[in-house]
């Protein structure tokens, strides 16, 4: 593992994902199917625990760590992953995504979370970029880049494939200088 468990606050954990993870994952995701739909082109593909597990199993196999995701874990309770993505170490860059389940929203969970999560990844990881791709409308996602101080770049035109369709993506990032000048 790149990363220990993450203590965010005393109600939120950000735990490293492992194999036996797959059943709590599928359940929050097919029980949050409408919800996530939307915004998650992998929902549909999601049909069973084993599509989970084969998830799972592609992340904690990563040899190059070129991924790290994290279940949150609020009041002892699975709401969500948080996770770095494209890792490029030479670079010192990443991406942050991340879904949390409908009930929990509006708690601040996500936000302190990925909060939480830039503090590792600049200071500990060393990392000079962190970008965030939201979907050109997701209010509730791009929220979070927004209150933490990142800079919206541009939009990267039919950026992901949802069912039949292509959605634009907002892409926001934040640079080490910047996250240590507003702390």
């Amino acid at each position: 593992m790149l990363i220990t468990d993450l203590t965010v606050d005393s109600s939120i954990t950000l735990k490293n994902l492992i194999i036996n993870d797959s059943k709590v994952i599928f359940d929050a995701i097919d029980q949050n199917r409408y919800f996530f739909r939307k915004w998650l082109p992998f929902v549909d593909m999601t049909r069973s625990e084993i599509d989970t597990l084969s998830f799972v199993k592609s992340i904690v196999d990563d040899v190059e760590r070129r991924q790290e995701i994290f279940t949150i874990w609020y009041d002892n309770t699975f709401c969500g992953l948080v996770g770095l993505k494209d890792i490029d170490y030479l670079n010192r860059k990443l991406e942050i995504g991340y879904w949390l389940v409908e009930k929990m929203n509006g708690k601040g969970i996500m936000l302190r979370s990925v909060e939480k999560i830039l503090e590792f990844c600049f200071k500990k990881l060393e990392i000079n970029r962190i970008q965030i791709k939201c979907g050109l409308g997701n209010f509730q996602s791009a929220a979070i880049p927004k209150k933490l101080g990142f800079s919206l770049e541009g939009i990267e035109r039919h950026g992901e494939r949802h069912h039949i369709r292509y959605i634009d993506l907002e892409i926001y990032s934040l640079l080490k200088y910047e996250w240590e000048e507003n702390r």
